[in-house]
């Protein structure tokens, strides 16, 4: 099975399209956590215990992990979320060539799939893209204010970098594994970006602390049913004035999340 068939089966599983972002900022997580072994990790568990019945994938963001004890605490946090059936998503944005490709897609021998940035083209995503059972979600076009600096440049065919960036993704997705990352942010250039690829899966980030489009991510990000709509810090920083029973408002901001964005399917 490739992974957008294992996630279709999830989002079955849990009716929900809801990705959750685990990105432990070690300058927010609760004072009691942080006299233990790996705060991270030990933070990490009370979130996936409150949210994993709304879940239909965790997205931890390798930059909060790059130390020792980030990659331990990443390690036992993909194994945890994997106990509960959950996929999980590693947010890397790799991209480059040769060796130094092949190495970044070793990340892939723990999680399911990952993120990957093609501006350095095919050649740098080729060892991504060959694992037939990982998923890969390109950057296309992103949820950040300064995305459209690149990503919305015209180029000589009149087309923006975006469209090409996905027309292509389309014809690199021999093995079915290929998404985009389309930001909610922009629901007009999301609702084009479907327009050029029909069948492609999306992660949707940008709902929640960015204030995306709900209605959007989902009439645009799914396709036959699959797709994903992120929320990192709106979730799991839901309850961080709550000290020991911070995941409860983690899990109450899930739910919630599940059910808006079951409204648009």
């Amino acid at each position: 099975m490739t992974f957008f068939d294992r996630l279709a089966d999830r989002i079955d599983a849990v009716d929900s399209v809801v990705s959750v972002g685990l990105d432990p900022d070690m300058d927010r997580l609760p004072d009691h956590l942080l006299d233990r072994d790996l705060p991270r990790w030990a933070f990490n568990r009370r979130i996936i215990d409150a949210t994993h019945e709304h879940a239909a994938c965790y997205k931890p963001n390798a930059a909060f992990y790059e130390d020792p004890d980030g990659w331990r605490a990443l390690e036992e946090t993909i194994a945890y979320a994997h106990g509960k059936d959950v996929p999980v998503l590693l947010d890397a944005k790799r991209g480059d060539i040769g060796n130094t490709a092949r190495q970044y897609a070793d990340l892939l021998d723990r999680a399911d799939a990952i993120t990957a940035n093609p501006y350095m083209g095919r050649d740098s995503l080729e060892p991504f893209l060959e694992r037939e059972e990982a998923g890969v979600f390109l950057l296309c076009r992103t949820s950040n204010p300064g995305g459209a600096d690149i990503q919305n440049l015209e180029l000589a065919s009149g087309e923006p970098v975006y469209e090409r960036v996905a027309a292509l993704a389309d014809t690199w997705n021999r093995n079915g594994n290929v998404g985009l990352v389309v930001g909610a942010t922009q629901p007009e250039e999301l609702a084009e970006i479907r327009e050029v690829v029909p069948d492609l899966p999306f992660l949707v980030p940008g709902v929640g602390a960015q204030g995306g489009d709900a209605e959007a991510a989902v009439e645009h990000g799914l396709a036959e049913g699959v797709g994903l709509v992120n929320s990192s810090r709106g979730i799991i920083f839901a309850g961080e004035d709550q000290g020991e029973e911070f995941h409860r408002a983690s899990g109450q901001a899930a739910r919630q999340l599940k059910q808006q964005l079951n409204q648009f399917r």
